[in-house]
């Protein structure tokens, strides 16, 4: 199946069965007692209509808690700046036990907690190598695949290349000119609703953000790095365990339009493996770092199961981007990004379809903003919001943002190796035919005609 036919099949199943799924997170919410986000409506007044919070899990702490977390006492605005004081941190709130059953229907329960040891991955924050076991195994994924003969780039900017900048519109780079491909999610389709996101975690922060949101009772995808996944593992246990969706945001966090293709495989199989080796489940959302993605890079991810995620951009190119990541680094201040964000709710009140915006939950100051003064602005504006996970307001199922409890048999494609013997080729984790495709990138479109005479013969296997 070509990928956009793919990725208009993946809407038209979520359209069919979105009220289905939303009844079965809020039912599994109520019935495991769990710490479980689930999407807000919110009212034309502004407040959030929300179901009652509970949580059964068991309380634990190896520390004193802070008497001043970040989240408990919000700075000011203005104080929100590179040179704030370092706040404490909340420690993990739950512990989640090897053979625990996640929210997910069909997922396997958790795996053994993870140990790190680190001759067994990447150096940490270093592009990942391509000499392993491991990467030969996962190159294997792009066999059958039309990956474009696209020549990286020379760092992943538009100053840094000028001649790739200017073939940006055929290679299809989003960083220089804003380019995408019907292969891409940017968007929720549902006018006035946020596909609300959070990168570059798990962080020291992140257990802050969590309980604000199980407060509220809101979901958001996580966008996970590698290299902080093996630092903070149960803090992404948390964020699963809670409802949250989970993706791939590589392994260490370079632009990959500037990577060989080796190079982009390692990085997204470390992170993938990181995940998988942590939750027990391969993601089937990724994002690339910067948003720097173009056709080969679209090609790569896709060949490896992974549909890539960017932030909204509208048509004059203003781009969702909140600008929290440049407060840590003293480039804008607290109140400078979030004045950046109203004016990205007044560009999505002009918008004929939802949005996603970038935020991080990485450092104190972006998860001060992000709980302090962004979410309660979305949740009191006018007109009323509707706050969601990207996958969620996109109608994909649930089970399909994960590998092993996919049920949608025409994705990952037929002919892609996972280098994972306990998920069989092309199947999502449920057995598949032995066709190949024409190419990744093909420009040939599936007729809707075609696309609705799939999902019908499907039948209940994609559901």
């Amino acid at each position: 199946m070509q990928l956009q036919a793919f990725v208009a099949l993946l809407s038209l199943l979520g359209a069919a069965n979105a009220t289905q799924d939303r009844h079965v997170r809020l039912g599994k919410r109520q019935n495991a007692g769990a710490v479980v986000g689930s999407s807000t409506t919110l009212l034309s007044s502004g407040l959030p209509t929300t179901t009652s919070f509970t949580s059964s899990a068991t309380s634990i702490s190896n520390s004193p808690v802070p008497t001043t977390p970040v989240g408990t006492t919000i700075p000011p605005l203005a104080n929100i700046t590179s040179g704030m004081a370092t706040p404490s941190t909340v420690p993990v709130s739950a512990t989640y036990s090897a053979g625990a059953t996640p929210l997910i229907s069909g997922a396997p329960v958790l795996p053994t907690p993870f140990v790190f040891q680190a001759a067994s991955w990447p150096t940490q924050d270093q592009i990942a190598p391509t000499d392993s076991v491991e990467v030969s195994q996962w190159m294997e994924e792009l066999d059958g695949f039309n990956i474009p003969d696209i020549s990286p780039t020379a760092d992943g900017t538009c100053v840094g290349d000028p001649a790739a900048a200017s073939q940006a519109a055929s290679r299809g780079w989003w960083t220089c000119g804003g380019y995408t491909r019907a292969t891409d999610i940017t968007s929720c389709p549902t006018k006035m609703t946020w596909g609300v996101s959070f990168d570059d975690g798990p962080g020291f922060y992140s257990m802050e953000l969590l309980n604000y949101l199980a407060s509220k009772n809101l979901t958001s995808t996580f966008f996970v790095i590698g290299s902080r996944i093996v630092e903070r593992p149960q803090v992404l246990v948390e964020e699963y365990m809670a409802g949250h969706e989970i993706a791939v945001h590589t392994w260490s966090h370079r632009p990959l339009t500037m990577l060989t293709t080796a190079q982009v495989v390692a990085e997204l199989g470390w992170a993938r493996k990181a995940i998988k080796d942590v939750i027990g489940v391969t993601p089937t959302l990724m994002r690339p770092p910067f948003g720097d993605i173009d056709d080969r890079v679209r090609a790569i991810s896709l060949a490896m199961g992974m549909v890539p995620v960017i932030w909204t951009s509208t048509g004059t190119g203003a781009t969702f981007d909140t600008n929290d990541w440049k407060v840590p680094g003293g480039v804008v201040t607290g109140p400078q990004s979030f004045a950046t964000f109203e004016a990205i709710l007044g560009n999505a009140t002009m918008l004929n379809t939802g949005f996603v915006v970038l935020e991080h939950d990485l450092y104190p100051q972006t998860v001060d903003l992000a709980i302090g003064y962004t979410l309660p602005a979305a949740m009191n504006f006018t007109p009323s919001l509707t706050l969601d996970s990207i996958g969620h307001c996109n109608g994909i199922p649930s089970t399909n943002l994960y590998r092993e409890s996919n049920t949608n048999t025409s994705f990952p494609y037929a002919n892609s190796t996972s280098g994972d013997s306990s998920v069989p080729s092309g199947s999502g984790g449920n057995g598949g035919s032995s066709a190949t495709t024409s190419g990744a990138l093909s420009n040939t479109i599936m007729p809707i005609s075609m696309i609705v005479a799939s999902l019908l013969a499907a039948g209940g296997s994609l559901m």
